[in-house]
């Protein structure tokens, strides 16, 4: 079996050209008998599709053998940058590429698929950010805050690689917990499906088909954001693709096809300054008749005060070991904790990590709360 891509999707982090390979077996008792004419065809709208997508390819210009040494896939290699990129961590990009080479042999070079590519980049962002060496992440001494998604690698919950984990990170990934010995699978409990509909219709105001109901087993987080989406602003892949990334110029009209016979006529008229409450007025025509909304500028709510920073080698300062925003906050001022308890956890490209207590101790002062943005490096917790 060989997978190909049409040619203006091909190379690079894509798979080879589909076209030349076509072209290479014609005639041959391997001829596939894909008309060179259509696949162009194919090709020429998928070229005009690629360039709205510019934005958030892979900046890359040539092809480049610098795979053997990181190992990542291709689909892998476009999102890692990505996430780099929104992270500030594009000038580093060398240096995520390196950890994630580190990471894998840490790994005991696993099979990189998505889960686990993803995985291994998780860790290997959250080395770069936190400014871990592959030798301190394998200290047992030093404490560090795993994205969850390597606690769950590592418990065995995506399911076991030939040979097992490597014993002594897996020991130190897990702390107290028994790894999965079997397939995950085989150990789930049942589940009452109704009762999840009912759960999952409670929270979204709405029912469920089955289809949405295997997405909130699978993934709740990622569907209740989705349905709390589509109920603010219903369905939006409505949109012209340009719209949708970009937005519309002053003067502008586009058509909305939202059901069958129905078509939206919208124009942009212009858009006010910002309001003292950090919202704007957008004027807008919808079919004709003048209409205006308010919406909130986030350039403008955004703003926040600068946060305090962790004192570089103080062990009583908690900073945050990447940007992100804070999901949970379990630490108390006064409260005693033990080594390896969880203080909080951070959140950022849809990683989570949980900061952990290096030392048992009391803790002094907690800034951290629940829905707050930082940065890597900023004060979260004092110890006493």
């Amino acid at each position: 079996a060989v997978d190909g891509a049409l040619d203006a999707m091909s190379g690079l982090t894509s798979q080879p050209n589909l076209s030349a390979i076509v072209a290479a077996l014609a005639g041959t008792e391997r001829d596939p008998g894909l008309a060179q004419h259509a696949l162009h065809e194919a090709s020429m709208y998928w070229e005009g599709v690629r360039r709205f997508y510019s934005p958030f390819e892979s900046d890359i210009r040539s092809g480049t053998a610098d795979v053997y040494r990181h190992e990542m896939p291709g689909g892998q290699y476009t999102n890692l940058r990505e996430q780099a990129r929104s992270l500030g961590l594009a000038h580093r990009w060398t240096e995520v590429s390196q950890a994630y080479a580190d990471v894998n042999q840490l790994f005991g070079d696993i099979v990189k698929v998505t889960p686990t590519s993803k995985v291994v980049g998780d860790m290997a962002i959250m080395m770069v950010t936190a400014g871990l060496t592959r030798e301190r992440v394998e200290d047992p001494a030093v404490e560090v805050a795993f994205p969850e998604s390597v606690v769950q690698l590592m418990r065995g919950d995506i399911g076991q690689p030939l040979g097992g984990f490597p014993l002594a990170l897996q020991r130190k990934v897990l702390g107290a917990a028994t790894p999965l010995t079997q397939r995950p699978g085989a150990v789930l409990k049942d589940v009452d499906l109704e009762a999840v509909r009912r759960d999952a219709e409670a929270k979204i105001g709405r029912a469920v088909t089955d289809c949405q109901l295997a997405s909130y087993l699978m993934y709740p987080k990622v569907f209740l954001d989705y349905a709390a989406d589509r109920a603010a602003y219903s369905d939006i892949g409505a949109l012209p693709t340009p719209v949708f990334f970009y937005g519309m110029e002053p003067g502008q009209e586009i058509s909305l096809d939202i059901e069958r016979g129905k078509t939206l006529y919208v124009s942009y008229v212009a858009v006010s300054e910002v309001h003292d409450d950090g919202m704007r007025t957008v004027f807008f025509e919808l079919n004709g008749q003048p209409r205006s909304v308010r919406v909130a500028d986030h350039h403008e709510t955004a703003r926040r005060p600068q946060q305090r920073k962790a004192e570089a080698g103080n062990p009583k300062q908690v900073g945050a070991p990447m940007p992100g925003k804070v999901v949970t906050v379990a630490a108390r001022a006064g409260q005693k904790v033990l080594r390896g308890e969880t203080l909080l956890t951070l959140e950022a490209m849809k990683m989570e990590a949980a900061v952990r207590a290096d030392a048992d101790c009391i803790v002094a002062e907690v800034l951290a709360q629940p829905g707050m943005q930082v940065d890597a490096k900023d004060l979260l917790i004092v110890l006493a």
